[in-house]
């Protein structure tokens, strides 16, 4: 790994032992020098992931985005994972399942046979999905909320902490509790984390 790319914090700073080699403005200059081969985003809110993906994808068209599994998660047979997402700790994905691109699972989160997370989704930390489920792009299922069998999850929706969903929930919501209710709708980018 040649090193991170932040805005956030100065260049020549150590994060996790790898140096910020400087803002998304020198990515252009990295990727010509020919140092680079591919790389992630690394951002937990979905839509701000959303945004610097596009960023990349603007100045750079040919980016060659990579994928990320740890050695400690699981991933059955049959399953696809897109570029751009990032499989953490004991994250388990089981047969016949799809991760779109740009996906987190979370450390310990389970997506369970034949379920789809799309584009820009995420698990968190201990979130867990029966089988047949379907998480829309962009949408979030918070620290240990779990979904049963066959549950659709709309675009850009949030499942709260610890909620337990037995029914489908429309896209642009927020919804928590046990079982889980829609308590408000959101728009694309409503902070959640």
């Amino acid at each position: 790994m040649l090193g991170l790319i932040d805005s956030l914090k100065p260049a020549g700073e150590k994060v996790f032992g790898y140096e910020i080699l400087g803002a998304e403005d020198k990515l252009a200059a990295f990727a010509e020098s020919g140092d680079i081969e591919g790389g992630l985003v690394a951002i937990g809110d979905n839509w701000k992931r959303y945004l610097v993906t596009e960023k990349v994808r603007a100045l750079l068209p040919d980016f060659k985005f990579i994928h990320a599994v740890h050695p400690s998660a699981q991933v059955a047979r049959g399953v696809t994972i897109g570029d751009g997402s990032v499989l953490m700790a004991g994250a388990i994905v089981n047969s016949d399942s799809r991760v779109g691109r740009f996906c987190i699972l979370n450390t310990r989160s389970s997506l369970d046979h034949d379920s789809v997370m799309d584009d820009f989704s995420s698990l968190a930390p201990n979130a867990v999905t029966g089988g047949n489920v379907h998480i829309g792009a962009c949408s979030a299922v918070s620290l240990g909320a779990s979904i049963i069998h066959g549950v659709k999850i709309g675009e850009h929706s949030v499942v709260g902490a610890g909620a337990l969903v037995v029914d489908d929930i429309p896209h642009h919501s927020v919804a928590y509790g046990t079982p889980a209710k829609v308590v408000r709708k959101r728009v694309e980018g409503d902070k959640y984390l």
